[in-house]
């Protein structure tokens, strides 16, 4: 039972809400709920509800309140946040925790003040934003305090971007709404394209992690999927190779990597010559799909590198510019 307030670094995440205290991932859970239609109560919350998925009858439904990184149903994400910082304080606590809450840089002010009031509602006592690429830029161990240039790309669920850290803030930042939950969905119209054979969400993103690959690989991996055959409508299988893999994934991986190249272009030279010799820092759950870090090398001439813990990088550092809030408070997103 935690009976004194607590400072909690929050990723909230179209597909994953990550919390950080004092330098560890405190909770791991999927941005997912599944509520009752009728009484409008909430089932099930985080993985719970993740299993859910396509396996619920009529009066179910399960829904992800997080679109592209942002409140797509404030209430249902306010009562998720709600439990989820319940879950990490503890149900008995004198003092509300203080929260540090990561949003997209391309936020608006309506969005972020929505992030900012759904925060407080679900019981924290100060709640402040940080910009993603620069949580994560401070998350992943860059030098950003010095007046040094630091690039990061950040790829999430709904929202992948780039930024470029120095003196505690972002010189320049961009953000592309093309990331997780678009790369699934190119797989799944793969398979509906070449085998004519509906698969699920769920199995798309299997298919992602388990043989999803950004460049051919030099040892194939393959993999049996089970859908629906979309002319007999009956239940029927297909094997996928890693190349098929790579070519469904090329053209949102292309505008992906468009994106790091626009952001390179607009950096300003000094910085530019400090990213050629640190290279481009790689995190959120996209980091983890096998070359990634080799496509954004070939496609920019920059090095790229995958960090340490690339999911947990985000959270940890929202956990870390807490702690240094009188440091980092210029630089955090108005609300």
């Amino acid at each position: 039972m935690a009976l004194l307030s607590k400072d909690i670094g929050i990723d909230l995440g179209t597909m994953n809400v990550l919390m950080a205290e004092r330098g560890e991932i405190v909770l791991n859970e999927p941005s997912v709920v599944a509520i009752a239609v009728n009484e409008q109560k909430i089932v099930a919350v985080g993985q719970e509800a993740r299993d859910m998925i396509g396996r619920v009858p009529d009066n179910i439904e399960v829904t992800r309140p997080l679109r592209e990184g942002v409140i797509a149903d404030y209430e249902i994400t306010e009562r998720m946040l709600s439990y989820f910082i319940q879950k990490v304080s503890g149900p008995i606590r004198i003092f509300k925790p203080r929260v540090m809450i990561t949003v997209p840089y391309a936020v608006t002010s309506v969005e972020s003040r929505a992030v900012h009031e759904a925060a407080v509602q679900a019981g924290s006592r100060e709640a402040h934003l940080i910009h993603q690429p620069l949580a994560a830029a401070i998350g992943a161990g860059l030098p950003v305090a010095t007046p040094t240039g630091n690039m990061v790309v950040v790829l999430g669920g709904g929202v992948s971007e780039a930024g470029v850290a120095a003196m505690n803030g972002l010189v320049s930042a961009g953000a592309i709404r093309v990331a997780g939950l678009k790369l699934d969905e190119a797989i799944a119209g793969y398979v509906r394209r070449k085998y004519g054979l509906s698969i699920g969400d769920m199995t798309a993103e299997e298919v992602k992690i388990r043989i999803g690959a950004a460049l051919p690989l030099d040892e194939e991996l393959t993999m049996e999927v089970q859908g629906r055959d979309q002319v007999t409508g009956l239940p029927r299988s297909a094997t996928l190779s890693s190349g098929e893999i790579v070519e469904a994934l090329r053209e949102p991986l292309g505008l992906i990597v468009g994106m790091v190249r626009s952001m390179l272009e607009k950096t300003p030279p000094e910085l530019a010559s400090d990213i050629i010799d640190r290279g481009i820092a790689i995190c959120g759950g996209g980091a983890q799909l096998r070359g990634i870090d080799r496509l954004i090398t070939r496609e920019t001439g920059v090095p790229a590198f995958v960090t340490d813990n690339p999911v947990a990088c985000v959270a940890l550092g929202a956990d870390k510019a807490l702690q240094n809030y009188e440091m980092m408070k210029r630089s955090l997103v108005p609300t």
